[in-house]
C-alpha cells in the first residue's frame, strides 16, 4: 500500500520534478516558456510574456530550446552573461519580451522612468530594480534587475512595471511564492 501511494505522489508531480531537462519533450520546453509557474502573459494589448530568466528551469529550458533549434531563440548579450555570473547570488532577473522595439527610441528620459517606476513588493516591502539590460534588435527582451529579497514563506512576490515604447507602459505581474518551488529549493 506504501509503495502504491509513494507511486501516485511521484505520478502526481510535475515533469520539471521527475525528469531531467535533456529528457523534456519539445511539448515540455514550450509549457516551460509559456505557461509554466515562472511565467506570465500580462495585459492589455500587446500582451507581453515575463518570465524569471534566472530561475534554473527557465534556464534549462531555454538552453533546450536553443540546443534543438527550434523556435529560435539567441544568446543574450554577453555583457548582460558576465553580469550574472559575477551577481548571480545578489539578484534575479525578471524578463519581459518585446513585440516591437519601435516606440523605444521616442520617449524622453524613457530608461529614467523604468528606473523610477518599477518595483517588486514582497512581504510588505518595496525594493527599486537595480538596473536594466534593455531590449535590442538581436535580443529583444527587457531583462529588469532585483534584489534576491524573496524568501520561501513570502506568500506572493508582485511588480509594478514601466515598460517603455508600448501602449499601456504601466503593467503588473504577481506571482505565487510556493509555485516557484524547484527541486525543493525557491527558483526566481
Amino acid at each position: 500500500m506504501h509503495a502504491l501511494v509513494a507511486l501516485l505522489f511521484f505520478l502526481a508531480q510535475p515533469f520539471w520534478e521527475t525528469k531531467p531537462p535533456e529528457q523534456w519533450t519539445d511539448r515540455d520546453i514550450d509549457f516551460m516558456r509559456g505557461a509554466s509557474p515562472w511565467t506570465q502573459t500580462i495585459g492589455p494589448p500587446p500582451e507581453l510574456k515575463v518570465w524569471f530568466a534566472t530561475a534554473q528551469p527557465m534556464e534549462a529550458a531555454e538552453d533546450e530550446a536553443r540546443l534543438r533549434k527550434r523556435n529560435p531563440l539567441r544568446q543574450p548579450d554577453a555583457d548582460y552573461l558576465d553580469f550574472l555570473r559575477e551577481n548571480r547570488e545578489k539578484i534575479f532577473v525578471l524578463a519581459v519580451s518585446y513585440p516591437s522595439l519601435d516606440g523605444l527610441g521616442k520617449e524622453a528620459n524613457a530608461w529614467k522612468t523604468v528606473e523610477k517606476e518599477t518595483l517588486m513588493t514582497v512581504g510588505g516591502k518595496t525594493f527599486k530594480i537595480e538596473g536594466t539590460f534593455p531590449p535590442t534588435p538581436s535580443d529583444p527582451v527587457l531583462r529588469l534587475i532585483f534584489p534576491r529579497s524573496v524568501k520561501p514563506t513570502d506568500k506572493s512576490v508582485a511588480f509594478q512595471l514601466y515598460l517603455p515604447g508600448l501602449p499601456f507602459p504601466e503593467r503588473e505581474a504577481e506571482f505565487h511564492v510556493k509555485d516557484l518551488s524547484y527541486r525543493g529549493k525557491l527558483e526566481m
